[in-house]
Order: C-alpha cells, then structure tokens, then sequence
C-alpha cells in the first residue's frame, strides 16, 4: 500500500516548531512510526522493543541519549520511561532548540505518567488513530482503519487475528499483568456484543464469573491502549431527567466485525449488529477528526429516562453543537428526524445543527432537507462537512 498523507502531519509540523519534543501516542499498528519517519527522513531511530536496547537503556540511559544523533525518534518509548528524566535535562540545556527528541507509545496511560511527571512544558501531545475514511476512501465499516488491514484485504482476519493475539501479549500483559488471557478474550467478545449498547458493567461480569471493579480496570485497559471509544453522556440538562451511564464502542470498526464473525459485506448487511456497527463507524469518524486537529475528543449521547434519545452531541468549536442521528439505511425518512427535533427544541438558547446521517447510496439524492432545521447527510456528505 503506498503512503497515504495523515491529516495529522500539519499539526505536528506546527508543533515540532514550538515544542522541544512531541509525544506521539496511539493504538498498536496505527502507523505512529511510519508517518514520523516520512516526516522526518534524517531523524535517527530507535527501537525501544529490542531485549538488548531496552537493556542498554537501563544500563546506560545517559550515555545512550548522548551517543544519539538528534533529531532522533524513540519508538516505544513506554518501554523505558525513566528515559525521559534524562531527555528533560538534555532539554533544558539546550531550551531554544525545536523539535529534536520524537517519541512514540501505545500505551497512553503509562506513557502520560511519564510525560506528566518529567516533560511538562516540554513535550507536545498527539494522538494518531487508524486512517480515517477521509484519509482514504479505502476505509469502511468491514474493514476499518488500520493501514495494513488496508493494504492486505485478502487476508484481513488472520491480520485481526494475529493483531489480538499480540495485543494479548504485549499491551495486556504489559499494562496489568492479567495472567488469566483466556477469560480476557472472552471479555473482549462480550464488549464487542455490547458495542454501542450504554455500559452496564454488571451484566459483562456476570457470565464471566469476574468481580464489577475486574471488569472496570479492564475497561480502561481497552481504552488507555486505544482499542475502544467511551462516550459519555451530554452533561447540559436540557430540563430531562438524563442517563449517566456512558456508551461503549470498538474505535476501529473492522476490529469489532472480527469479534461479531462478520467476514463479508452480505454477513454486514444481514448482521443484527449493523446499526450499531454504523454508528460506531460515525463515532471514530468524529475522534478521530477531533485529534486529527489535535483536540480532545468532546464526542456525546443524549438520553432521557423516558427513552428519547440522540446518537451523538458534538461540541464545535466556533460552530456550536451538532446533534446527530445515524441511520445505516441508504434512505431516511422525514419521521426520523423526531428525536432531533424535541432535543433539538429543548436546546433553544444553544446555537446547534441536526443532521441524520446515513449509508450512501449509488444514486445520491439532491434533496438533504429532511425537516424543517434537519438535514440528511450521507457519510462522505457529513465527513466533507465535518472537516
């Protein structure tokens, strides 16, 4: 597959001016190392996965750092953290000189604890997920977004496959030590049956036979290595009496088609799980859009105790709040527009737009008026819009 452009790049060609370091985090195989390496051709490079360089690093992390030339890349730098105590003293000798030291990790939460504690001030922080389909129209809710799913389609699941066996191994293992791998893998099958469903950590624990704060820790386990979305409920009270449960979905929509054993696009178009896995698709889409720009994601749903609900709240920053509605049919139908309307009335001193977005069809309609403030958007219309 040849390199496809990241809409990342401008933000950390902006950064690398203006901060000493950029730390750059994401899930596994996400294309971290690739896009700085194609950034930046004369950086030297490190692998901090290798036994003896890790080894080396420990050994001598002063006497490594200073042997670099720079600018240089540290790959993983999760794997030897203390490295960044040394690299902030290097830093603040030198405090006017841009852009020299480029770290990757895939493990934001240790990773952060590092960065927090020794690199404030210093260090950038970005994220890069999968490609978006805006990156490239390649992506798609079968085949989701990691580069080299995308470039092997024939041999998509055993990519998945080995994709979570690794994951197993490595981020699992590194991050919380779960000796228990077989209980863990049903574990992400139960989530990926819950995907898009609010989160009811009980009824995972359950046919596990784990405790609730087990299937808690486990969570963030999936989330702190990049693997699923929590979205959390819209926090204004629009005078309702409001959910506060958040939702779970996969990030990467062909990660969660692996799980559901949904292997084609007639398996996707019968599957039970295609609304949600639609939505789900939308949900990464927006994220990823946000830390594409390099914000935070401010991704929401809204739902009331008497039913009525919104797919997702989202905060535009200068374009006020877009409420949406996501539809995996080709066509819609001005009655599903409702919920838009009576959320949409309950916000009247909100400046805010209503779109219901749905699959494309071969033969686009010219009409995107759904109802009287509601447009209809299919989901290269809503990503052009978005962006």
């Amino acid at each position: 597959m040849a390199f496809v452009p990241r809409e990342l790049a401008g933000v950390i060609k902006l950064v690398v001016r203006e901060f000493p370091s950029l730390v750059l985090t994401g899930p596994r195989r996400s294309g971290k190392t690739t896009l700085l390496r194609r950034l930046f051709r004369r950086a030297g490079h490190i692998l901090l996965e290798d036994p003896d360089m890790i080894a080396r690093a420990r050994a001598d992390p002063r006497g490594l750092l200073e042997s670099l030339r720079l600018p240089v890349i540290l790959d993983e730098i999760q794997n030897v953290p203390e490295l960044f105590g040394y690299v902030r003293t290097m830093i603040d000798r030198q405090p006017r000189r841009m852009g020299l030291w480029l770290f990757t990790g895939s493990q934001e939460a240790p990773l952060m604890k590092g960065v927090t504690e020794s690199m404030a001030g210093r260090a950038a922080v970005l994220q890069l997920l999968p490609f978006s389909r805006r990156e490239t129209t390649k992506v798609d809710i079968l085949t989701g977004g990691f580069p080299e799913a995308l470039a092997k389609p024939k041999t998509r699941d055993i990519w998945y496959a080995s994709y979570l066996q690794t994951y197993l191994e490595r981020d699992v293992r590194g991050v919380a030590g779960i000796r228990d791998l077989a209980t863990f893998r049903r574990f992400l099958s139960l989530v990926a049956a819950r995907h898009g469903q609010v989160l009811n950590r009980s009824d995972i624990a359950a046919p596990l036979g784990v405790s609730v704060p087990t299937i808690s820790a486990w969570l963030e386990i999936l989330e702190i290595t990049g693997q699923v979305l929590i979205v959390p409920p819209y926090f204004e009270n629009f005078g309702k009496r409001l959910l506060k449960s958040p939702k779970v979905y996969w990030l990467d929509s062909g990660l969660a088609c692996h799980l559901l054993g949904i292997r084609s696009p007639a398996e996707l178009d019968r599957s039970p799980f295609l609304g949600v896995l639609f939505e789900g698709f939308i949900a990464s889409e927006i994220a990823k859009d946000q830390v594409n720009s390099g914000l935070r994601k401010q991704i929401y749903f809204f739902r009331d105790r008497q039913g009525l609900e919104v797919d997702f709240v989202v905060l535009r920053p200068g374009r006020g709040l877009w409420l949406i509605e996501c539809k995996a049919s080709r066509t819609v139908h001005p009655s599903e527009a409702a919920a838009l309307l009576t959320v949409g009335k309950a916000a009247r001193n909100t400046e805010k737009r209503m779109l219901v977005v749905h699959r494309k069809s071969r033969v686009p309609s010219p009409f995107r008026a759904l109802a009287p403030g509601v447009e209809a958007l299919d989901v290269d219309q809503f990503l052009e819009e978005l962006g």
